[in-house]
């Protein structure tokens, strides 16, 4: 596929792309490496901000035996064990089989992250050659690529529309459906992607699109949802029943109505969830309304872009490594030098203000004060809103593409 691309879309070679990765990855492991040993007793993760989610996990997920998630019953502890979808909780359970102790946990995950940032920045250059740097120089891939393990449903992604692109509709279906099984926004990918397809008129690509995405998702999960419901249902039922996270507009919004920084409880879940919802369709036809009046032949498949945006802005929980979903489309649909560094500045600006503010809230460090927190989540969110209005307002342009082989891979 590399022979055959456009000469336009490489101005730069792959090699460039993948030091610049090689680069970004290895400052990543450096910050992560003074919380590797799991000793947090000095707050150390926050006064340090070396915060990550995959040393604590290796214990509260209980992978120090052989334990196979939602297979084998957790211990009763006060943490949430088998909280994860599916292949999330099993790349941990690979990894764990390679560890020993906390700090190897961390690398063995590291590596493997490693691997899914490398898949994720091939697809993209791929596509539009010197634009995946987007994804590769990232600030954001730097603090957040070894935080969780979002990089795994970003690469499943990713590579569903690297596939999608080259029309073939029942690859990418299936790969969307595994990143769905990893975490659950790859499935939000397969409604703009089916709509290209019907708006086409190509109906039947759509629908073995989205079959293929349905099937693979039920696939992976029908036999664990069978042999361990309750184990299996726990990420679900989680997440449903959690309130506003810190990151979010919602928890602002409480925050300002209660004046309580922590465990604000400014109406039920239920509420929460049902506006959230609402919020979300409305906001997604909206803007599509807008692109559709102002571009009516825009290509389908980049209200990705937008329908992520929107989700995380309306959704509950916006954890801070979500930042990465969206690393891919400023390379796919919004290459804008300029939004792209102001959501690098907001997003790390989250970061630091999250930790440092947590360090001061539980005694580790002086850190800083709640509401330069909250300022950084208006900053980000009112850069998202602007990169909402840059998309509508874009005109659309061609993503260079592999030449096809046969023209039996359109119907593929």
């Amino acid at each position: 596929m590399i022979r055959r691309m456009r000469a336009p879309a490489r101005p730069i070679g792959l090699g460039l792309v993948l030091v610049s990765l090689f680069a970004t990855l290895a400052l990543g492991a450096a910050v992560k490496a003074p919380c590797a040993g799991g000793d947090w007793g000095d707050g150390r993760q926050y006064a340090r901000l070396c915060y990550t989610d995959i040393v604590p996990l290796y214990d509260t997920e209980q992978l120090r035996s052989d334990r196979l998630p939602y297979v084998d019953e957790c211990q009763e502890t006060e943490a949430n064990c088998d909280e994860y979808p599916l292949l999330t909780m099993y790349a941990m359970r690979f990894a764990a089989w390679f560890s020993h102790d906390h700090e190897t946990f961390l690398i063995a995950n590291e590596a493997i992250l490693a691997v899914a940032a490398f898949a994720i920045a091939v697809c993209l250059y791929l596509l539009v050659g010197s634009r995946a740097l987007y994804f590769t120089a990232a600030p954001t891939l730097l603090v957040y690529g070894f935080m969780n393990w979002d990089l795994f449903a970003v690469a499943f992604a990713t590579a569903g529309t690297l596939a999608f692109l080259n029309r073939r509709n029942t690859t990418s279906g299936a790969l969307l459906g595994l990143g769905a099984a990893t975490k659950l926004y790859p499935a939000l990918l397969v409604l703009p992607k089916v709509a290209e397809r019907l708006w086409r008129r190509e109906p039947v690509a759509g629908v073995r699109l989205a079959w293929a995405a349905a099937i693979t998702w039920v696939a992976v999960n029908l036999p664990f949802a069978l042999l361990a419901p309750q184990s299996w249902w726990t990420f679900y039922g989680f997440n449903s029943a959690r309130g506003a996270d810190w990151d979010s507009i919602w928890f602002i919004g409480c925050h300002r109505l209660t004046g309580v920084e922590t465990g604000v409880e400014c109406g039920s879940t239920r509420l929460f969830n049902i506006a959230s919802f609402v919020a979300l369709a409305t906001t997604v036809a909206f803007v599509w309304r807008a692109k559709a009046r102002r571009h009516p032949g825009f290509p389908r498949w980049t209200a990705g872009f937008p329908l992520l945006i929107l989700f995380l802005l309306t959704s509950k929980v916006y954890s801070p490594q979500y930042g990465l979903w969206l690393l891919p489309w400023f390379a796919l649909a919004l290459p804008s030098r300029t939004l792209f560094a102001l959501f690098q500045l907001a997003d790390v600006a989250v970061f630091v203000t999250r930790f440092s503010w947590f360090g001061r809230l539980t005694g580790a460090s002086e850190g800083m004060p709640f509401e330069w927190f909250e300022y950084a989540i208006v900053l980000r969110t009112v850069v998202l809103v602007a990169c909402l209005v840059a998309w509508v307002r874009r005109e659309p342009q061609e993503v260079p593409l592999p030449v096809l082989d046969s023209a039996q891979d359109v119907a593929a």
